[in-house]
């Protein structure tokens, strides 16, 4: 059964919209719960022609490293669907068009405390372009083995959820 909600205040903070809900849960308790309304995203698996994956790294301040991570991004208003997000990420991060997308379907990375969707791909027969970086974005590309890939997963260095989701559906369906 759903939650019943009696009132919303929603604040806009930066990218982030925050949603807070006084609700009533189905056993008649009434609680406040909060999350964030964040924009739907995509990843991308990009995959050479023998074999490789190219992934980046990328400062991220929330945990102020550099960390491993596959091609994502946020889905635009004048994305008129996931996949042409999926590719403007793509060209922009990595500077690679792909002839072939696969589609992997999509996650909800924590959905206990945001509302937030991402879209995933696989993307095959690359074509190498110019990479289009925002002003914002510092991002090194490295294209390694799928085995190096799993050992950087192993050892706990790849941590990036939707990459981890896309790799594992990517996997799966290959197997």
């Amino acid at each position: 059964m759903e939650w019943k909600i009696n009132k919303v205040q929603k604040d806009q903070v930066d990218r982030f919209e925050i949603v807070q809900e006084d609700v009533t849960l189905p056993n008649q308790t009434d609680m406040h719960f909060s999350y964030v309304n964040f924009s739907q995203g995509v990843c991308i698996l990009p995959i050479t022609e023998d074999g490789k994956v190219i992934c980046i790294r990328q400062y991220r301040h929330a945990v102020k490293e550099w960390q491993w991570e596959l091609p994502a991004g946020a889905i635009d208003p004048e994305d008129k669907e996931p996949l042409s997000a999926a590719k403007r990420e793509l060209e922009e991060e990595t500077g690679c068009q792909a002839k072939n997308w696969i589609n992997l379907g999509s996650v909800f990375p924590s959905p206990g405390s945001t509302c937030e969707q991402i879209f995933l791909f696989a993307a095959t027969d690359l074509i190498k372009k110019e990479q289009q970086l925002e002003a914002t974005e510092q991002i090194d590309l490295h294209t390694i083995e799928m085995n190096e890939l799993k050992q950087l997963i192993s050892s706990g260095e790849f941590k990036h959820g939707a990459g981890l989701a896309a790799i594992l559906r990517y996997l799966i369906i290959n197997d």
